[in-house]
């Protein structure tokens, strides 16, 4: 008998607990196995020939074949001298077949003492049942790794939502499909790369997370101490200002995918960390980028869904190019009754919220009053795909202003299934301008920009072509495509409260 450490001996039960006692139970087997000598964390490798899937998708070639496969038991079931497994990988799940004669007594009796949640390693023939079941005919079996606390049960004991958030891997081991959506996600990014580099000659570049300055949206940052140079830092709430440095040092065509941080409230659509496609484009304007946006996500439907009509709950949205265009202020007329010509101050935005009864904080500046109005009321209305151009100035002072339209900018946003894709401008070149616009978003902002970031703007001041830009919220890409509605359905660790 293997004498236990003095760890072990505190942390497992000397005496065998009742059998409703399932932890208990799976600890008091641990202790038995270690004091046997079969410490099932022992093993560092375990060699397999084939995945599961590798196996299902050549079956008929390996039928009669000695194969090892590696997996978790995700179901079990005995008859006498014979017992049966079902084992999955990442990609399939298959059955093992085993019975005393082939594996021997030892062998069989742990493997009839493994519990669902265990991980084996299996060595056996490759067969079918007798009733054309496909299956490993069991030789040796390796305990792998003990699991210690029992899996939940599929429908039922994983059913709390929060919970399937806060303990994600359980969430990935019994629902298969959850798998497959983050699959799918990551397939979603690696093809953007693809179309963006390949095909469109794009480079992709990395630029800081922590920035000096707050900048590139209007949002509440989250801060953070840098200890070494003394002074707050903040976490990066865009990427554009970066990347427009680069354009302005010479580069034309240049993108990042990363992450973005926003000090601001959780809710179907928002949480405080996501992920942001930015791209910028030098001498091309915002009617070139929204062509380069329906070819994207067209290319990714094509590429990855393997359609584009998509189910959205009772909604069906169809991708097929190309998409609708229509004017902001149009929109606005229709579904607010109002012009934002006709709110030209925060008195007056204010005023024609509450006569719609649209919500807004106490202290909400102008633009996201603006923005409340429009959330409520027009957004509901945008479900196919749909371009909006040309937004008010006031909401876009990163954007170029439209010469015969002065309060209107060059700025696109897409919507579908009535959340927001994708927001896209014909930048702001003018310094000038830019210093002007920013100031005065500063002076009367309860958030968002605190300060200039002097060094964009002397940036500027050197000179940056006419450029279009473009920044694809890729959790909210996810939600269209997949018709899910709540964007922790397409984060793997959601924010969460503590628990």
């Amino acid at each position: 008998m293997t004498k236990l450490t003095p760890f072990e001996e505190k942390r497992l039960p000397d005496k065998q607990p009742s059998p409703d006692d399932q932890s208990g139970m799976r600890r008091w087997k641990l202790r038995r196995l270690k004091e046997d000598g079969r410490d099932p964390y022992h093993e560092v490798r375990y060699d397999r020939t084939h995945t599961i899937a590798e196996v299902l998708k050549d079956f008929d070639g390996l039928l009669g074949k000695q194969v090892r496969v590696a997996g978790r038991v995700m179901a079990r079931r005995e008859h006498g001298k014979a017992c049966f497994l079902d084992l999955a990988d990442q990609d399939g799940r298959v059955q093992v077949y085993a019975n005393v004669d082939t594996l021997g007594e030892e062998q069989f009796k742990h493997l009839k003492s493994a519990d669902l949640g265990d991980i084996l390693g299996v060595e056996g023939e490759v067969f079918r049942t007798r009733t054309g079941q496909e299956s490993v005919k069991a030789s040796a079996c390796t305990l792998l790794t003990k699991s210690l606390e029992p899996l939940p049960e599929k429908w039922h004991g994983l059913s709390d939502i929060e919970l399937r958030y806060r303990r994600r891997y359980l969430d990935l081991i019994v629902r298969p499909e959850v798998r497959e959506r983050f699959k799918l996600r990551s397939e979603i990014v690696s093809q953007m790369r693809r179309f963006l580099e390949d095909e469109r000659g794009f480079t992709e570049f990395e630029t800081p997370v922590l920035e000096p300055v707050c900048g590139g949206a209007t949002a509440e940052p989250f801060i953070t101490r840098w200890e070494a140079l003394d002074d707050d830092f903040y976490l990066r709430i865009a990427i554009e200002l970066r990347l427009k440095r680069l354009i302005v040092g010479g580069y034309e065509k240049v993108y990042e995918i990363g992450r973005i941080f926003r000090n601001e409230g959780v809710d179907t659509q928002h949480n405080p960390e996501f992920t942001m496609l930015e791209l910028y484009w030098a001498y091309v304007d915002y009617s070139d980028i929204m062509q380069l946006t329906e070819d994207l996500i067209v290319h990714i439907c094509d590429s990855c869904m393997g359609t584009r009509e998509i189910e959205a709950g009772d909604r069906r949205l169809s991708f097929e190019p190309p998409f609708s265009r229509v004017q902001f202020e149009d929109l606005m007329r229709e579904h607010a009754g109002v012009s934002v010509q006709d709110l030209p101050d925060r008195k007056s935005a204010a005023a024609h919220a509450k006569k719609l009864d649209v919500d807004f904080k106490k202290d909400a500046s102008y633009e996201k009053i603006i923005d409340r109005i429009w959330t409520a009321k027009v957004e509901p209305h945008l479900t196919q795909p749909t371009f909006v151009l040309d937004y008010p100035v006031a909401v876009s002072p990163l954007a170029k202003r439209i010469p015969d339209r002065p309060h209107l900018a060059y700025r696109f946003e897409l919507f579908a299934n009535s959340v927001e894709l994708a927001n896209a401008f014909s930048e702001l070149n003018d310094p000038l301008e830019q210093r002007a616009r920013m100031e005065e978003q500063i002076a009367r902002a309860t958030e968002g920009y605190r300060e200039l970031d002097e060094d964009f703007l002397r940036a500027l001041e050197y000179g940056m072509p006419p450029t279009g830009g473009l920044g694809v919220g890729i959790e909210r890409l996810l939600m269209a495509l997949l018709g899910e509605p709540s964007i922790r359905e397409v984060m793997l660790f959601p924010q969460l409260r503590k628990q």
